[in-house]
């Protein structure tokens, strides 16, 4: 490893987590022209400063001794448990995970022998590093709102943000992760473009996780590997998809529709004019509110937050990023978060959102899409008697019954 190489990858780690050169510079009381010369190649770095600098950026220390930056030629699983070490210390997490990245595997691999078009994904959005919060926030609602008008979705809420990313031809699904980690996004040339989420995870939460990875899709493709976990909930690309997820599920205009329905939001403000009766003259203006009180209550966050599929809290924050309410009526709002899981409750309504889902219903898109692109194959005598068994078998669907539909289709 050249000093030009570690100092790239020094200075991308150091974007990447948000720092500036100067907070770098300060936790290795250094002159922060020291750190201008480190990501220059113009000065070594000794190992006492790289394992500091490998904490501070939420990077393994190996991450910048590695001979190359290109991570389409190394392993993706190898990637994968280098940024995100917790999901192969435990065997059984272990091996879900690779079982998801073998189903994606033999569903990218099935598309190319029947001849179908590479999957490219979504487009990519050309958006700079944020290098502060506002500015992350800013980008990840600007993009939300150029994708839904690519969509054509509207303000309408997304009925399954599972079967929205696997139409764009990403492979979604649930995963069982350690409760630390969210989801992850995967880009690699085995598989093409991949998300999966926490399945142990409520509803809600999937739901906006599924959108959050999404933003990484969009936004951060480059990067080959991206892990949501608490450790890195601070960099500012992990605060953008947050925002991008908060915008795209809970659109502007969406907002404005539903609490005009409930009547509610700031109070209008109506000019009211005074006129001379004798002369037509107007003698004095006021203003008043048209409503006497339109504040938010905890009923309209639960509502609203049942219906654009997200929890009490993220509709709160969302309002809150509209100023439909200020900081201290957030606040309150937010300390009334069980009494607004009590409403749902009254109303059956609370399940919608935090009701566990069976495994097989979480991950049926993805495996439902490999057994479709199966079944076809086999039609066209592509694949073999046997590698459908074996399909079927590491898909878990019993082999009797995917043969018998697979002679079916055959028949036809």
């Amino acid at each position: 490893m050249n000093q030009q190489d570690l100092g790239r990858k020094l200075k991308k780690a150091r974007e990447l987590a948000g720092l500036s050169q100067q907070d770098a510079a300060d936790m290795l009381e250094l002159p922060r022209t020291a750190v201008t010369q480190m990501e220059g190649g113009n000065r070594s770095v000794s190992t006492l400063e790289l394992t500091r600098l490998s904490g501070l950026y939420h990077q393994p220390v190996s991450y910048f001794l590695e001979e190359t930056d290109d991570e389409e030629g190394e392993d993706m699983l190898v990637a994968l448990y280098r940024i995100a070490p917790g999901l192969s210390e435990d065997p059984e997490v272990k091996e879900q995970v690779n079982r998801h990245l073998d189903w994606c595997r033999e569903g990218y691999n099935l598309e190319q022998i029947l001849g179908r078009d590479h999957r490219m994904g979504p487009p990519t959005y050309s958006e700079s590093i944020p290098r502060t919060v506002g500015e992350a926030v800013s980008q990840g609602a600007k993009i939300a709102d150029q994708e839904r008008k690519r969509l054509s979705l509207g303000h309408a809420p997304i009925p399954d943000m599972s079967e929205l990313i696997n139409e764009q031809n990403i492979w979604a699904s649930g995963a069982d992760f350690p409760d630390s980690i969210s989801g992850l996004f995967l880009s690699h040339p085995s598989i093409g473009l991949a998300i999966f989420v926490n399945s142990g995870h409520t509803r809600a939460r999937k739901r906006f996780s599924y959108a959050h990875e999404y933003a990484h899709a969009l936004l951060d493709r480059d990067m080959k590997v991206t892990v949501s976990q608490r450790g890195n909930a601070s960099e500012l690309v992990e605060k953008r998809a947050n925002a991008f997820a908060a915008a795209f599920l809970m659109p502007a205009g969406g907002i404005a529709a539903l609490l005009k329905s409930l009547d509610k939001g700031r109070p209008s403000k109506e000019e009211i004019m005074v006129f001379d009766v004798a002369t037509n003259d107007r003698i004095d203006t006021s203003i008043r509110s048209n409503a006497s009180d339109q504040r938010i209550t905890y009923q309209d966050v639960a509502i609203l937050g049942n219906h654009f599929g997200v929890s009490y809290q993220a509709a709160t924050y969302r309002l809150r990023s509209l100023n439909h309410i200020s900081p201290k009526e957030c606040n309150e709002l937010l300390d009334k978060v069980d009494v607004g899981r009590e409403y749902l409750e009254v109303l059956d309504m609370f399940d919608d959102l935090t009701d566990e889902e069976d495994q097989k219903i979480i991950n049926r898109e993805l495996r439902g899409h490999i057994v479709h692109l199966a079944i076809e194959a086999y039609r066209r005598e592509e694949i073999s008697r046997g590698k459908l068994l074996d399909l079927g078998k590491s898909l878990e669907i019993p082999s009797d019954k995917l043969l018998n539909l697979a002679e079916a289709a055959c028949a036809n």
